[in-house]
């Protein structure tokens, strides 16, 4: 099962996410992935995962997470021992997210909300402080990335697999060259 997390303020309908499950869906696999639109509030948003996949999937999960999702995918890599390529990933979300304090709004589907104080104290209570199994993970990003430091992801994922890529953006500039490399792994 491939299970792409998109990121804060996103949706299913990102464009990485669609990419992904129309690359899959040509190749006979889209039975195989989804795409689960993810609440606002990080506590939600692990369980809305975990209830998305079947109760009898131990393994053979990979996530595949971008911005936000990545956080979310380390963490359910850790858990639950599954693999996660991660895509311009946030690290120690609670401490980045700290300047998004207050009213958001949804990029693709418009929702407004707010972001608090307890959102931040979800997210610092699924924080991963280093990882385990660092086979486990890919690392993409790209330094041109205008919202994260990719430096950040590089030094915490640091004895995993890495493509970094010079220039890019955060939403990763060019994603579908890599899919066959997601896929082997």
């Amino acid at each position: 099962m491939i299970v792409y997390l998109h990121g804060f303020n996103s949706s299913p309908a990102s464009g990485k996410a669609r990419q992904l499950g129309d690359h899959l869906a040509a190749q006979g696999r889209g039975a195989e992935y989804c795409c689960p639109a993810l609440p606002n509030s990080p506590r939600a948003a692990i369980a809305t995962i975990e209830a998305t996949l079947p109760p009898d999937i131990a393994a053979g999960v990979t996530l595949i997470g971008s911005s936000l999702g990545g956080f979310y995918a380390t963490h359910l890599a850790e858990k639950h021992g599954w693999k996660a390529v991660l895509v311009n990933p946030a690290v120690h979300a609670h401490r980045l997210l700290r300047d998004a304090l207050g009213p958001q709004r949804n990029w693709h589907t418009g929702e407004t909300w707010t972001f608090t104080e307890a959102h931040l104290d979800e997210l610092a209570a699924l924080d991963v402080p280093a990882i385990t199994l660092p086979q486990r993970y890919l690392l993409l990003a790209q330094t041109g990335d205008d919202v994260l430091d990719y430096r950040d992801a590089v030094a915490y994922y640091a004895a995993a697999r890495h493509i970094i890529e010079a220039g890019g953006d955060h939403g990763f500039s060019g994603f579908e060259r890599h899919f066959q490399t997601i896929l082997d792994f």
